[in-house]
């Protein structure tokens, strides 16, 4: 123990305060630097025992660094000062500096500057040395972010950062801080972030991050997780994700490696896609319990974006995050890719590994709002299905006059807002860089003053070159391929008059208001902030305020429902078909599942050219809450996914087109009569069936759970068989088997504490799950036996043991004339080896108990005690037979003591005594 008041001067009373830096010598170990924070520097000799010198200045002090020989350190002060100090001369410092003061013209003292909080001091063997340093700017930049600054020889680089600095750390080439350290990296530790510098580059780049810790910049509003996917996906995406233009990084590889990849034998490839508040939507390589991100795609490259507040389009649903991410489809074979924003804006993109540049971006507008004052029943008849129809010919109010064109709106202050988008799409030329590139923008506008609502489902389908979307007004089938608007219908026109689920017409009602809001009982309630959330917020937000009622009015399911899902299929479409057909099932939040006919036209050019045509087949099914999830199996109970075009590259010449275009077939229909092909799977937030196709009848059906509902669910792959997933709100994960709909698993795994996880948890193939369980973490879960059973051998090892490189030679004269580092052994300096204790440097294997090396080590020990007894009683006999000996000598040696003894005192007894 070092008492304060041994190390400081002892003329000094006042108490030097906290210890704030505490290191040896590099050439010496049995000297120590104790720096106080009064800005007393103490070097104390470890040996004798006492403090050799002692350094005072007046400002206080935060680090202290050495250099590599040994003979001088640097002192960061909390004027802003560095002092270089040589170990022999205490007297003053050699030198004195203040990086970011202003020096004055009179050779006075420079104005103080903030406290330099750590400096680091790191010499290199063909140039000038490093101190890096964080802190120390003039107090006059007010505002200003948190800097690390470098200096290197005359140059002094100041590099700001996001956050605040909590610490750094230079990267050396050697690990030995008594040889020239030859730094090439500085690692900084922000609050939110964490920074590699090349210190080998002009101008200090950044590494790029192959890790990020935070896997936003911007709050996830979506989230869907795809395990087992194509194996060339991920290769794709990582391709043109690296090529994205990426300004300001290192040309260098990251610096820092180490670890293992887990011994697993599961190695099928999983993407995470996350959608962003800002637009942004990131593709993530989630395979081998790794996160790592592959492409970022700018949804917002799309639109104009206003250069002020004085320019903000007065047509904007949302004050803040325009350009949300709401909702995606995304095919994983075809690539296609479909994203839905909470401005009521669609987006389609192709994937290309070319680049190009869009003079005009592909636009379509469309006008979706129901107004059911004096509609009449839709003339549909169950069985006689008639064609839907088309935005053209209908006389809603809700078509446009021409799909082609973007309409010219009227926004002026004497009428309500009427036919304008909520977005201004890009007017100037458009440059794509290689990965997801725009195929057609639609988006939603305002009619009579109500805006647009927005979108509450999307799907997407490259065999038939569809993008489906729906709200609460009605849904829209948009032809990507032809640019045109095929269908927009309200909610109660795909109800056919015979439909025991028929909507009646509405009685007339108030005019509406200028500002409408979200088809909910608040209507009241549409500010920005209930319109676009982040999965941060606690608050429940529309999308799960939806009636749990099955008794409502005829009025308010009109008013309320949505179209909440769809399922593209080829399955039979009316109860009397045997062949199979291209269908669209449409689910409602009021638990109603329509079926509507597709009739596509020949492939080739005559799919350009000719238009679909739909009709409606009427309700398959009616179940208890809003419809989640859809699907189809044959009867073999296997999955029947929706067709899909494989994919090609666009923009790839026409011969390239062709050899890669290759249309997925059809499932073929079943030729046994009297056996029922297919199996409807339909699940809702309350209970799930099973649907035989063609005769639409229910053959299995399951109440999932009363008291609570279902937030989400997924028809997956576990094990090889299907089966139907469900999260509930009271936080229980369950499984139904296909097509029977028993129960396998019932986990009361994690209430439902949190929107976020609400809005992010999804299901995805061979028993995997996710959802954010924080602003800035994903927390993957498992319900698969086989995942649990190689969990360990998933698992990475952090750390992987190297070699400890050679140390420096110490030279002939450096060890003739002791200039070389001389070491110390603490252990015998501090008495702890002659005290008994043992090294700590030093360990060994002790086997378990339960072990053979455990049990063998426990018989031999019992057989060397016994041993060693034996040994010890025999020596203790030896001993005492030579006690006994020796004690009978030395008795009869008194005997003759005390005879000689008396025979003098008889000799001389009568003798005077000048006799003797």
């Amino acid at each position: 123990v070092i008492m304060w008041n041994k190390a400081i001067e002892l003329s000094t009373k006042t108490h030097p305060g906290p210890v704030v830096h505490i290191s040896d010598n590099p050439m010496d170990e049995g000297k120590l630097l104790i720096g106080f924070e009064c800005g007393v520097v103490v070097l104390w000799d470890l040996k004798c025992k006492k403090a050799d010198y002692r350094y005072n200045y007046d400002e206080a002090i935060h680090s202290v660094a050495w250099h590599h020989e040994g003979k001088q350190f640097v002192c960061s002060h909390s004027d802003g000062t560095l002092t270089t100090w040589n170990v022999r001369v205490p007297a003053k410092p050699a030198h004195i500096i203040t990086p970011h003061g202003k020096q004055p013209k009179d050779g006075k003292k420079p104005e103080p500057c903030k406290p330099i909080l750590k400096v680091e001091y790191k010499t290199t063997r063909a140039g000038d040395p490093f101190m890096v340093l964080s802190g120390g700017l003039s107090y006059d930049t007010v505002g200003r972010r948190a800097c690390l600054t470098v200096v290197h020889g005359k140059s002094t680089t100041v590099l700001e950062m996001d956050y605040p600095i909590v610490d750094f750390l230079t990267l050396c080439e050697t690990p030995y801080p008594n040889d020239f350290q030859e730094p090439y990296a500085v690692v900084v530790l922000l609050e939110k972030d964490l920074v590699v510098i090349d210190l080998g580059q002009t101008g200090y780049p950044i590494f790029e991050s192959p890790y990020p810790l935070s896997i936003h910049e911007s709050p996830v509003t979506c989230c869907e997780y795809f395990a087992d996917c194509p194996s060339e996906l991920i290769p794709a995406l990582y391709s043109v994700g690296s090529r994205q233009k990426r300004q300001g990084f290192s040309k260098k590889e990251w610096p820092i490696s180490g670890g293992n990849w887990g011994q697993g034998t599961q190695s099928y490839p999983e993407i995470i896609i996350t959608g962003h508040a800002d637009g942004s939507i990131k593709f993530w390589d989630a395979s081998a319990l790794m996160l790592q991100v592959l492409y970022k795609l700018k949804t917002a490259k799309v639109f104009e974006r206003a250069r002020g507040k004085e320019e903000k389009p007065t047509a904007d649903i949302v004050d803040e995050d325009p350009f949300a991410i709401q909702t995606l489809s995304w095919c994983p074979e075809s690539r296609m890719l479909c994203v839905a924003g909470v401005s009521a804006h669609v987006i389609v993109y192709r994937f290309s590994k070319q680049d190009i540049t869009t003079e005009v971006v592909e636009l379509l507008e469309v006008r979706m709002q129901c107004d059911f004052n004096g509609v009449d029943s839709p003339v549909l008849g169950g069985e006689q299905t008639s064609a839907l129809p088309t935005p053209a010919a209908s006389c809603s109010p809700q078509e446009s006059e021409s799909p082609f064109q973007p309409s010219t709106g009227s926004n002026s202050s004497d009428g309500p807002r009427d036919n304008i988008p909520c977005l201004q799409v890009r007017s100037s030329p458009l440059k794509q860089s290689p990965g997801y590139q725009v195929e057609l923008v639609i988006q939603l506008v305002w009619v009579s003053g109500e805006p647009p609502q927005q979108i509450t489902s999307l799907a997407v389908n490259s065999s038939y070159g569809l993008v489906v979307f729906g709200n609460c007004n009605g849904l829209a089938v948009v032809d990507y391929l032809q640019k045109t608007l095929l269908l927009n219908l309200g909610t109660s026109e795909l109800y056919s008059p015979s439909d025991p689920c028929q909507r009646q017409p509405r009685s007339p009602r108030k005019p509406r208001q200028p500002s409408g809001g979200f088809c909910d009982a608040s209507d009241g309630v549409n500010n920005s902030e209930e319109r676009c959330k982040s999965p941060t917020s606690d608050a429940k937000d529309n999308a799960f305020t939806r009636s749990r009622s099955s008794s409502v009015t005829s009025i308010d399911r009109e008013s309320r429902e949505a179209i909440s899902s769809f399922y593209f299929c080829e399955s039979f479409p009316r109860k009397s078909d045997s062949l199979l057909s291209p269908c669209l099932l449409v689910g409602t939040s009021q638990g109603s599942v329509m079926m509507l006919a597709l009739s596509l036209p020949p492939g080739g050019d005559q799919r350009l050219q000719q238009p679909l045509s739909f009709a409606s087949c009427g309700t398959l099914v009616r179940l208890k809450g809003g419809i989640l999830t859809m699907g189809l199996l044959d009867a073999t109970g296997i999955l029947l996914p929706p067709s899909y075009e494989q994919w090609y590259d666009p923009n790839a010449s026409d011969e390239e087109k062709e050899k890669s275009r290759r249309r997925r077939p059809p499932s073929p229909p079943s030729s046994q009569e009297g056996q029922e092909a297919q199996f409807a799977v339909v699940c809702s937030e309350k209970q799930a069936k099973v649907v035989a196709m063609p005769s639409q009848t229910c053959i299995h059906k399951h109440n999932i759970t009363e008291t609570s509902f279902v937030l989400r669910a997924d028809v997956v792959q576990v094990a090889g068989a299907y089966c139907i997933t469900c999260f509930c709100a009271n936080g229980h994960i369950m499984t139904l088997s296909l097509p029977s709909l028993r129960p396998l698993l019932d986990v009361n795994y994690l209430p439902l504490t949190d929107m976020r996880i609400a809005r992010t948890f999804c299901f995805s193939n061979l028993g995997q799950a996710l959802y954010l369980t924080s602003p800035t973490e994903i927390q993957r879960i498992t319900y698969s036996q086989e995942t649990c059973d190689n969990l360990q051998e998933m698992l990475s090892e952090l750390f992987t043991p190297v070699e400890t490189p050679e140390a420096p030679n110490r030279g002939f004269f450096k060890g003739l004339f002791g200039g070389g580092a001389q070491s110390l052994d603490r252990e015998d300096l501090f008495g702890e080896t002659t005290a008994g204790k043992a090294s700590r440097s030093l360990a060994q294997h002790i086997p378990g108990p339960g072990s053979m090396e455990g049990m063998k080590g426990a018989a031999s020990g019992v057989v060397g005690d016994l041993a060693r007894a034996r040994i010890a009683l025999d020596e203790r006999g030896q001993k005492l037979g030579e006690l006994e000996e020796r004690t009978a000598a030395m008795m009869a040696s008194a005997e003759s003591f005390s005879k000689h003894a008396h025979d003098m005192m008889l000799k001389y007894k009568d003798k005077k005594w000048y006799q003797l």
